[in-house]
């Protein structure tokens, strides 16, 4: 399981983007995010949300979210964007 930070925004989510992407290339078997620990965020966490579901789906593994706060998937509703974050 991936562990999103307590703080994700522009300014940490090259880094968090990093991280993710590559754990995603060492464990084995469907791809699930723990956003439990996010408190403060923007857009950008959705942006890397995003992109770990494509590097997921790029490897031929399923991608899930689990504990997605109500605010970012209000954002993510909004954007259109909500149905490519299942929860996990």
């Amino acid at each position: 399981m991936l562990i999103l930070p307590s703080e994700l925004t522009h300014a940490q989510a090259t880094a968090s983007l990093r991280m993710l992407i590559q754990g995603l290339r060492t464990q084995a078997g469907a791809v699930v995010v723990d956003a439990t620990a996010l408190a403060k965020f923007d857009s950008s966490a959705l942006a890397v949300l995003l992109e770990c579901r494509r590097e997921s789906f790029s490897l031929g593994r399923t991608f899930a979210v689990r504990g997605l706060p109500q605010r970012l998937a209000d954002l993510a509703g909004l954007y259109g964007v909500a149905e490519l974050l299942p929860a996990a």
